[in-house]
Order: C-alpha cells, then structure tokens, then sequence
C-alpha cells in the first residue's frame, strides 16, 4: 500500500504518495472553524441530506442552480450544497472548496476503455468486502467527501462497485471482452464526473498529475550483515498500548537503539536488514518484496509510523517519520489496520485523498498517446501523507520492478498528466 501508508516521496520521475495505515483524529483547532462547520451542518439538516457518520464529514452550502459552464445537465446537482471543508491526515480543517469549481457532470469520450479485466475484479471486489468488514470501525470510509457536494453518497460508491462487480463477473465467465470497456456502456449506465484539479500552489493546472509508485524487489538477509546491515521492523502486540516507539526519529532507530546493546533492545522484531537504499525505497514506496540470501522471498508491507509527519520538500534521508514494517501475503493498499488493508493489483489501482476524495471512487483517466485519445479505468484503493490533503494528483501503481531502470522504461508510457472522471452508477 501505498493504503502504500507508505512514504511514497514525489520524485521528478514521477513517484508519489506515503502511504499511511493509520490516521490520528482531531478536530478544527479554533472555536470558529467550529462555529462554522455548526452552521454547515444545520444548513445540511435543512437540506434534509443524509447526516455525516463523523463530526466533519460534510460541511455545506445551500445552493439551487446548476454552474453555468457545465457541458451536461445533471439532474443530480440540483439542489446539492456544494461547499467542502478540505482536512489533513489529523482531520484538520485546512481551506473550503466549492464543489462545483472542480467537478462537473460530462460524457466519456468514445475511445475503448483499457484494463485488466480480472485484475480489476479484484481490486475491487477486495475494496468492497473492506467495506462490509469494516465500516464500524474505519469512520473514514464513511465520508462523503468532495463527491458529496454532487450528490454521491457511500451508498453510491457501494452500489457502483457492486455493479461493476457483477458486470465482470458476468462477461468474464462469458469469455467475452467486458462492457465496462465500452464508453457507450459506460454513458449509459453511469454518471460521468470530471474532475479538473486543485492546486492552490498552481491555480492554472487544470489536469491531475499522475504519478506512479512500484513494489521493487531488494535483496536482503534475516541477519545482520556487513552489507545488509539496515534493520526493517516489526510492532509486537504490546505496543498498541505502549506507545513508545512515538518518541524515536528515523534517525534514532537507524542508530541502533533496537539492536543488541541499545537501551530499546527487545521491544520491537527485526524482520530482515536491507542496504539503506532498500530501507529509503521500502519506505518510499510502502510495499517491498524481499529476495534473501537463503533463496525465500516475502512481501513486507508499512503497519504503523511513529506519529511523526511527513515533511514536503524535505529530502527522504532527513525525514523523521518512520514506519514499522509486517510480512504480508500481496501487494496492500488502504486499510486502517495491518490486518485489513486491501488487496490491490498493478494496473487498475489508484492511491489518492481518501479522507477528502474518498475510498472506493472509480477513475477514468484520459490522454493522448500516439496522437490518440488513450482511456484507462482503476479504483482508489490506496492513499499516503502525500495525499492528506490533495486534490490535484493521483499516484498510480505501476507495478513489481527488479529495479528503478526498469521501473523508469516501463513508465515512460504512462502520463505525467491527464484529465480525470469519477464513475457513479445511476
């Protein structure tokens, strides 16, 4: 996961999205951001629109037109508030946005759709069942986010995996390519919503950036070595109570206070020792696949950080944030636990603002490619620090690399910008 909540650190190639399990909860942190969001809510009752399941999940503003630039009416918007308060990884308010500035109802061009269909089955099959296992204890699944100022409740998110479930399953089992390939299909069945990016650093970007993220594959050892002498580790049990490891930088870890002699020996487990440049890229990327030296491999994927926030602009090495590490059976996504984060595939996943875009959305993107329109479907599946928040960019999972060159070839295909649609079954 990027879910990895891993450290998914912008590079100029095109890499993004720390990706992180876990979020601290918090309120707006002044009475009048308060009093403000008081009112928004009061205005939502008299809308007699669904309650939020969490304190913040929509703040809005009444509104009974339609915008005027959008290109197709969408019988959905009319009377929707369109009003948002944007929040960071600690729920923190951060700006307002109007829905209706960013997002607008359209048709998908008339271009094939391309994707891996049984991929795609999975990915969001997994996302679904995260959803029915985990909708008590995961609030943040519960939010309407952005999508709400058009009307798009969970209960639509819910509905359009279901659907889309059934389609492919359906055309899969009939060995035929799938109708969700199919734009016509798609138009008919589906609200269309484009998305134009918001980058209050960039106020003319208009398209998403789209970067990509990867699982490498490192060599590594289980011991300690003079080569692979940089630990990755694991939380015990106890320490969902003992929160000691919240008080320790990277930099303390790599210093040795959990190997033999430091004054931490003991509390936590080492899972395998990597070069630093395996530690930097496991981080970076959330999810690495671990060749040793006795000839077995395993995936580790990121579990829980020490707390401690990711700093843009700052380079990986001098980041404070540090994450603990599980062995995993795939490649991971989104989930507020280790133990359900979501199974994802390269190809049809998507990492993003899950607190503020939302978990489970379906995304077209499209541009040009060999002078041709190029449409490709996915699902956010994923989210990271880089995404808490941001309504501009969605991080790709490209794939599992042998190594950055590869990596680096394999990307030169894919956009560094694109213009996105959310799909919502009608």
């Amino acid at each position: 996961m990027s879910n990895l909540f891993s450290q998914k650190l912008s590079l100029s190639l095109g890499i993004a999205a720390l990706l992180t399990p876990t979020f601290a909860h918090g309120y707006f942190q002044s009475l009048s951001k308060n009093q403000e969001l008081a009112q928004a809510e009061n205005i939502q009752a008299d809308l007699a629109l669904s309650p939020p399941r969490i304190s913040f999940a929509a703040m809005q503003t009444a509104t009974v037109n339609p915008p005027v630039s959008e290109p197709v009416y969408d019988k959905y918007a009319a009377s929707v508030s369109v009003g948002y308060p944007v929040i960071d990884e600690w729920k923190n308010y951060k700006f307002s946005i109007n829905g209706n500035q960013i997002l607008s109802s359209t048709k998908l061009p008339t271009r094939k759709v391309n994707f891996n269909q049984s991929d795609l089955l999975s990915t969001l099959v997994n996302t679904r069942k995260y959803f029915q296992d985990h909708a008590a204890d995961d609030p943040d699944i519960q939010r309407k986010g952005l999508l709400g100022t058009q009307g798009v409740s969970v209960e639509d998110v819910l509905k359009t995996l279901d659907f889309m479930i059934v389609v492919l399953k359906e055309d899969i089992a009939s060995n035929r390519p799938t109708r969700l390939q199919d734009p016509n299909f798609i138009n008919n069945n589906f609200r269309v919503i484009k998305w134009n990016a918001y980058n209050q650093q960039n106020s003319s970007q208009k398209q998403l950036r789209i970067t990509k993220y990867a699982v490498f594959t490192h060599p590594g050892s289980r011991t300690k070595t003079s080569k692979f002498n940089t630990p990755i580790y694991s939380l015990k049990d106890s320490s969902y109570t003992d929160k000691f490891y919240t008080r320790y930088t990277k930099q303390d870890v790599l210093s040795g206070i959990y190997e033999p002699g430091g004054k931490e020996f003991g509390k936590v487990q080492p899972l395998a020792y990597l070069t630093r440049e395996g530690l930097e890229e496991a981080l970076l990327q959330g999810t690495i696949l671990i060749k040793f030296t006795d000839g077995s491999q395993a995936f580790f994927n990121v579990d829980r950080n020490n707390g401690m926030s990711y700093i843009r602009g700052l380079k990986a090495t001098a980041q404070k944030r540090y994450w603990y590490f599980k062995k995993v059976d795939a490649i991971k996504g989104y989930g507020h636990k280790i133990d359900a984060k979501i199974s994802i595939k390269p190809g049809v996943t998507f990492a993003g603002d899950v607190l503020n875009v939302g978990l489970g959305k379906v995304v077209v993107i499209e541009h040009n490619q060999g002078g041709r329109k190029n449409l490709r479907m996915g699902v956010i599946a994923d989210t990271g620090g880089a995404f808490l928040p941001n309504l501009y960019q969605l991080d790709f999972l490209a794939g599992i690399f042998q190594n950055r060159q590869e990596f680096n070839q394999h990307i030169r295909q894919l956009p560094e910008y694109a213009t996105a649609y959310f799909l919502v079954k009608k």
